[in-house]
């Protein structure tokens, strides 16, 4: 079971930036990836970037060069970083871990959530 715990949300001016944290239960050694979701009200939850336990790193095409996902394996932490902070980046952010535990399973843990809100 991994719990994870998310904060570091709130109110933020367009072009302002914002840390978000992710504290996990267990070694990120152990989770193949932890990634950052958002969803907006009234759209589907979608990826927003993700880190393997090797340290590469994906990111959502309307996120690039924005937004920045890192961890602190000693801390058991993973960060998003955002910079450049849009309207359209509102939103309640979700930690996720995703777990392999199979050839063919693998399991899914989330965070409640932080409310990241950018406006003016």
């Amino acid at each position: 079971q991994v719990q994870l715990v998310e904060s570091g949300g709130g109110l933020v001016q367009p072009g302002g930036s914002l840390r978000l944290s992710c504290a996990a239960s267990v070694r990120i050694f152990s989770i193949n990836v932890m990634g950052w979701y958002r969803q907006a009200p009234g759209k589907q939850r979608e990826l927003v970037a993700d880190i393997t336990s090797s340290g590469s790193t994906n990111y959502a095409d309307s996120v690039k060069g924005r937004f920045t996902i890192s961890r602190d394996n000693a801390k058991n932490t993973v960060y998003l970083r955002m910079n450049s902070l849009k309207p359209e980046d509102t939103a309640v952010y979700y930690c996720n871990a995703w777990v392999l535990v199979g050839g063919d399973s693998a399991n899914d843990y989330w965070g409640q959530g932080t409310q990241v809100t950018v406006s003016s």
